[in-house]
C-alpha cells in the first residue's frame, strides 16, 4: 500500500512538474507574453463568467509585463522561535522552480510582513523565474528594482516572516488576492495588474484575448480619424 501511495505522489509530482515546464519557444506562452491582461480578464469573464484578476491592491515594484505557469507558496501565520527551519519550503521552492515558473506565495494575513527580499529576488532571477507575485508584502526594494526582476505585491515593509509563519506546502491550491491558483495556472501580469487563467482554459482564453486586442487596436485609428467614440463602439463592438 505504501509502495502504491508512493507511485500515485510522484506520478501528481511530475504532471505538475511537466505543467510547469514550458520551453521558452511554446507559443500558447508567448501569446501571454504579449496580451494585455485587461483583454485576459474580459476573456475570463466573456467565455466563462468568472473573476480572473487579483484585487487592485496588487501592484508592481516597477512597470513589469510578463507571463508564466504558478508555482504556489502558502505560509500560515503563526508565532514560534525555530528561525527559518519553520520555513526553509518556500525556498526550497525556489530552487525547485523550472525557468519561466511565476512564484506565487501567499501569507496569511500577511499585509505587514515581507514575503520575499532581495536574496530570494536574486535566487528567483538567476533561476530564470518570470516574476513574483505575494499576497503580502516585500522589502529589500532598491536591491530588487536595481535586479529588474519583476515583482507584485500589496505593499513594501521592512519586517520578515522569519519566527511569524510556517510553511504549509508549495504548489498547492491558494487563494490569492481574491483569485484561486492552481499549480501550472498561467500568471498574467502588466501595469494594470494580475490575471490567472486555469491551464484547461489557456487556449480559448488567449484566443479571445488577442481577439480583443485586435479589435482594440484597430479602432484607435479609426477614433483618431472620425473623432468619436460613439461611432468606434458601434462599429467595433468593444469599449
Amino acid at each position: 500500500m505504501k509502495r502504491i501511495l508512493c507511485v500515485a505522489g510522484m506520478v501528481g509530482l511530475c504532471a505538475a512538474l511537466w505543467l510547469m515546464a514550458q520551453p521558452a519557444g511554446d507559443p500558447l506562452m508567448q501569446g501571454f507574453r504579449e496580451v494585455e491582461v485587461a483583454s485576459v480578464a474580459d476573456a475570463m469573464e466573456q467565455l466563462y463568467g468568472q473573476r480572473a484578476y487579483m484585487s487592485h491592491e496588487m501592484r508592481p515594484l516597477s512597470p513589469a509585463k510578463f507571463a508564466g505557469p504558478a508555482v504556489t507558496v502558502l505560509l500560515k501565520k503563526e508565532e514560534h522561535k525555530e528561525g527559518s527551519a519553520a520555513s526553509a519550503g518556500m525556498l526550497d521552492a525556489i530552487d525547485a522552480a523550472n525557468p519561466g515558473a511565476v512564484y506565487v506565495m501567499v501569507l496569511e494575513d500577511g499585509a505587514d510582513y515581507a514575503g520575499i527580499g532581495g536574496l530570494m529576488a536574486t535566487a528567483m532571477k538567476y533561476r530564470g523565474l518570470a516574476g513574483a507575485i505575494i499576497d503580502g508584502s516585500v522589502r529589500d526594494t532598491p536591491q530588487i528594482r536595481k535586479l529588474q526582476f519583476p515583482v507584485f505585491s500589496r505593499g513594501v515593509v521592512p519586517s520578515t516572516t522569519i519566527n511569524h509563519y510556517r510553511f504549509v506546502g508549495t504548489n498547492v491550491p491558494v487563494s490569492c488576492a481574491g483569485v484561486k491558483v492552481n499549480a501550472g495556472d498561467i500568471i498574467v501580469a502588466d501595469e494594470d495588474g494580475v490575471a490567472v487563467v486555469p491551464r484547461a482554459h489557456a487556449a480559448d482564453v488567449l484566443k479571445k484575448a488577442q481577439d480583443l486586442d485586435n479589435t482594440e487596436h484597430s479602432m484607435i485609428p479609426f477614433i483618431e480619424k472620425f473623432r468619436s467614440i460613439k461611432e468606434a463602439v458601434a462599429k467595433f463592438g468593444r469599449i
